[in-house]
């Protein structure tokens, strides 16, 4: 098949390419970033020259772009991880977040009604779900939980999922929607709090959490997620939703001291910082419905994977140095140091 996957260059976006090249090597995989700040082409570098797999550097709003892509590959598939993704930087500016996860999402799939796919594949996210209470541990997310989004980012994804839902009910589009708690492992942005700590505990810098670091997020390995969408593609129900959790519930402040621990750093590094806006309490996804109709489960426990992602990062410090060293510099001072 000719798989589009757009976002590629980011982090989940270049490790589901790893993964599908790995394990469909007879496939065509296409790769589209418009390598915005959050874009690394370097990621990509073991990769370039595979004979099965193109990199094109498009925005997913430029329709003309888009569709001269379409004409020239003939997907078969798209899987579509283009998104601006945090949520400080949806609170600072909600426009581009529109632009690119409302617009850019109908512009894939109007080009896929032009020219024909098997699969439109949108990935989400559990932010859609807004949040639960941190005295309900036994609420948690399904596919049926109502949409009740807390952010820009959060509301720019639901929009996007209604429209997927739309464009399949109205036009017969053959699309499927995952929605993913927090995903953590390589080549994930520095300004997620995971890689964040790890960077800044390195360097013996100050640890910023938020409020008293109390919030509980689903932590969700990316290889695991990746295999969960390869799954969904395969055997997933058209028009239907899937939630990809990983059933590994933290603290913030939990991860942030796990961090310290496992990198011999003092806790002293911690610094309490102004609360996010409207920030979320707690997510927890509910994943049996993917379990029991495509037999998907996590296998990789937090306490397993987060020292596989530290010691990921030990071992690629060139890779995220680079990154901080540059425009990063300026949003982490207006995040966190003037706080």
């Amino acid at each position: 098949m000719n798989i589009i996957v757009t976002g590629g260059a980011g982090f989940i976006g270049a490790n589901f390419v790893f993964h599908m090249l790995d394990k469909h090597p007879n496939d065509r995989i296409i790769c589209v970033d418009k390598l915005t700040y959050a874009g690394n082409l370097s990621t990509l570098k073991d990769v370039l020259d595979k004979p099965n797999f193109r990199f094109v550097k498009l925005d997913i709003c430029d329709r003309e772009g888009v569709y001269k892509l379409f004409e020239e590959e003939h997907p078969d598939v798209v899987v579509n991880f283009a998104a601006e993704s945090h949520v400080d930087r949806s609170i600072e500016n909600p426009q581009i977040f529109l632009e690119t996860n409302i617009i850019g999402t109908a512009v894939l799939m109007d080009a896929c009604r032009k020219y024909g796919i098997e699969r439109f594949h949108q990935v989400s996210t559990d932010e859609v779900y807004g949040d639960l209470p941190l005295d309900r541990p036994d609420l948690f997310f399904t596919e049926t939980t109502p949409i009740h989004t807390s952010s820009p980012y959060s509301s720019s994804k639901a929009s996007a999922d209604l429209l997927v839902l739309a464009y399949h009910r109205t036009y017969g589009l053959p699309v499927t929607i995952s929605r993913c708690s927090n995903n953590y492992g390589p080549y994930q942005f520095p300004e997620k709090l995971i890689p964040l700590m790890i960077a800044n505990a390195l360097d013996d810098k100050a640890l910023p959490v938020y409020g008293e670091g109390l919030n509980v997020r689903d932590w969700l390995y990316v290889e695991d997620h990746c295999k969960a969408i390869d799954l969904i593609l395969m055997n997933g129900k058209v028009g239907e939703v899937y939630n990809i959790g990983g059933h590994n519930e933290m603290k913030n402040i939990d991860i942030v001291k796990i961090i310290c621990k496992a990198l011999d750093k003092p806790e002293s590094l911690i610094t309490y910082v102004t609360d996010r806006k409207g920030h979320d309490l707690r997510y927890a996804i509910d994943p049996e419905k993917i379990h029991s109709e495509l037999g998907w489960l996590p296998e990789t426990m937090f306490e397993e994977g987060i020292q596989k992602t530290i010691a990921w990062y030990l071992d690629h410090k060139e890779w995220w140095e680079e990154i901080i060293s540059g425009e990063y510099k300026n949003y982490y001072k207006a995040m966190y140091e003037d706080r």
